[in-house]
C-alpha cells in the first residue's frame, strides 16, 4: 500500500463525510441565521428560542436525507471492501 493510496482513501472518506454532513449543517445554519435575524429585529434575547427550531429543523433534515445518507455510506463501504484485495496485494 503506497502513500498515494492512503491519501486517496483519506480524501474519499472526507468527501463522503462532508457530503453526508452538508444537509444537516446547512439546515442548522439557515435556521440559526433566520432566528438570529429575528432576535436582532425584535430584540428578544432568549436562548431557547434558537435551540428548539434548530433541533426540529435538524430532525426534519435527517428524516428527509437519512435514506440518501445511508445509501451513500453503504456504497462507500462496498467500494472500500472491494478495494481491499488490491490494497493488500
Amino acid at each position: 500500500m503506497t502513500d498515494t493510496q492512503i491519501v486517496e482513501l483519506g480524501l474519499h472518506a472526507m468527501t463522503v463525510a462532508a457530503k453526508m454532513c452538508a444537509p444537516i449543517l446547512l439546515t442548522a445554519l439557515l435556521i440559526g441565521f433566520a432566528i438570529s435575524l429575528f432576535q436582532s429585529v425584535t430584540q428578544i434575547q432568549e436562548a431557547t428560542l434558537s435551540f428548539v427550531p434548530k433541533a426540529i429543523g435538524v430532525g426534519v433534515a435527517i428524516l428527509f436525507s437519512g435514506n440518501w445518507m445511508l445509501h451513500e455510506m453503504i456504497t462507500y463501504t462496498q467500494q472500500l471492501f472491494e478495494r481491499i484485495p488490491a490494497l493488500l496485494g
